[in-house]
């Protein structure tokens, strides 16, 4: 069986994100999901999330592509991660791109093109100006 691992916070769970979740799991045969916990995004990120740990977790689970879902708490959890849960191949967006080749001395790293017309960040400015 062929693991694949990616991370994120997924708050304003959209399209682009299923993407990404789809073209992950397509890679692999069980997709291992790590989502940013309130702790770390707040501490760590220095970002608010509008929906909690708990919730994220709960859209991502519902997410057929999804096979488990754990908390992220540090930067420094990823090698751990890859290891305890036997990773074949780690994926991120292409805005990550190279921040991660460190992870290809224990699995395959692979950075996905971005859905280019959506983004939570784009999300949030966009309601802003709603009026």
């Amino acid at each position: 069986m062929k693991k694949v691992i990616t991370y994120g916070t997924f708050d304003l769970l959209h399209y682009g994100h299923v993407n990404l979740l789809e073209r992950a799991k397509a890679l692999g045969d069980y997709l291992v999901v790590v989502l940013s916990s309130d702790e770390f995004n707040w501490e760590q990120k220095n970002k608010k999330c509008y929906f909690s740990y708990e919730e994220r977790k709960r859209l991502l689970e519902a997410i057929r592509y999804v096979d488990l879902v754990i908390p992220e708490n540090s930067w420094d959890q990823k090698i751990s991660d890859v290891n305890e849960f036997k990773i074949d191949t780690f994926v991120m967006g292409d805005d990550w791109k190279g921040k991660f080749d460190f992870l290809s001395e224990y699995c395959e790293v692979v950075y996905l093109p971005r859905t280019p017309e959506i983004s939570t960040t784009q999300i949030k400015k966009d309601l802003q100006t709603v009026k």
